[in-house]
């Protein structure tokens, strides 16, 4: 079999006939329209190997976990998917390898309507680095810094199974047959939460997601917007394969486990109503799982009232030490 080219595998796996970019792959930028009324809404994330997946990873999933962690940025803001740029490091063009990234990639893309107009390949390390581009109207946008005294926080989905299944592969505990496939899928096939985050807008005060942890990432919502919080940990949304677990594992994987791109948001209390109907359209579980207060700080309790440790700060590339296992 000949070997691919850069054009050649840009070509064969990742060029598509636009439907609503004026331009998309094939010149040297492609050309976006924003309705009138919106505002573009633009994130981007990389993903390295060993640093952000396991070597042995299904090429598939990982293809749909590269666009996923970007989608869950734009449902933070409430926006809708438009766009994405794909810049792709590999260590060689390896057509098994290609196809099923692609596969994975691209479905989920299609899934969301979200288009794929263009980017960059080289030869390198296994990096995949993605641009998203998403529309919200203008003014409407979800932000972190609209947290008030007395609001409820609440999360979607649950929380935990991704740091679990990292748990598992680094051998600091145990998970048999099925329940490791769950957990491990959620570590590497993230659902982005699109649909409650439209939802969301004009309900909601504040978002963010969880990419780095619970503690970390609500502790970014609460410094933005000036505000303090108490978080009941009995109440967090946990899978029966995490409930299974000893507590004190539990709450590491519940406070401090990165990787489960589910929304963190808080809203006024006579929301309430409006919030179950978001979650019911969107066809999402959400929790309420604490309040905002004055102040600064984030605070955990559990029954009666008493106060929980939580693991300092959340996942930084910088200071974090320990890095996903490679086997």
């Amino acid at each position: 079999m000949a070997q691919l080219g850069e054009f050649e595998l840009i070509a064969r796996y990742f060029t598509r006939p636009v439907r609503r970019a004026a331009l998309g792959v094939g010149d040297d930028c492609a050309l976006l329209a924003v309705a009138p009324g919106m505002t573009l809404a633009v994130s981007s994330d990389m993903l390295v190997e060993g640093r952000h997946f396991v070597s042995t990873v299904a090429p598939e999933r990982l293809g749909h976990k590269a666009l996923a962690v970007n989608l869950s940025d734009l449902a933070a803001c409430g926006a809708r998917p438009l766009a994405f740029t794909l810049a792709l490091a590999l260590p060689s063009a390896d057509e098994a390898f290609l196809a099923p990234f692609a596969r994975g990639l691209l479905a989920l893309a299609d899934r969301h309507d979200c288009e794929l107009v263009g980017g960059d390949t080289t030869r390198g390390p296994l990096t995949i680095a993605i641009t998203v581009f998403g529309e919200v109207a203008t003014g409407a946008a979800l932000l972190r810094s609209g947290a008030r005294p007395g609001d409820d926080v609440y999360v979607s989905g649950t929380l935990g199974d991704a740091r679990l299944a990292l748990e598992v592969l680094r051998g600091a505990t145990a998970v048999e047959g099925a329940a490791f496939a769950r957990v491990r899928r959620a570590m590497e096939e993230p659902r982005p939460r699109i649909a409650l985050g439209l939802a969301l807008v004009g309900i909601a005060s504040s978002a963010i997601d969880v990419s780095d942890g619970l503690v970390g990432d609500l502790g970014h919502l609460l410094h933005r917007s000036g505000v303090a919080a108490v978080v009941d940990v009995d109440a967090l949304p946990r899978s029966a394969d995490l409930a299974a677990q000893a507590v004190a594992m539990q709450r590491k994987c519940l406070l401090a486990g990165g990787d489960d791109y589910e929304l963190v948001f808080t809203a006024a209390v006579e929301r309430r109503d409006a919030v179950a109907e978001a979650a019911a359209v969107a066809a999402t579980t959400v929790t309420r799982i604490g309040r905002i207060e004055s102040g600064s700080g984030l605070r955990f309790v559990a029954a009666a009232g008493r106060d929980v440790a939580a693991p300092a700060g959340s996942f930084d590339h910088f200071r974090t030490v320990a890095a996903p296992a490679s086997s």
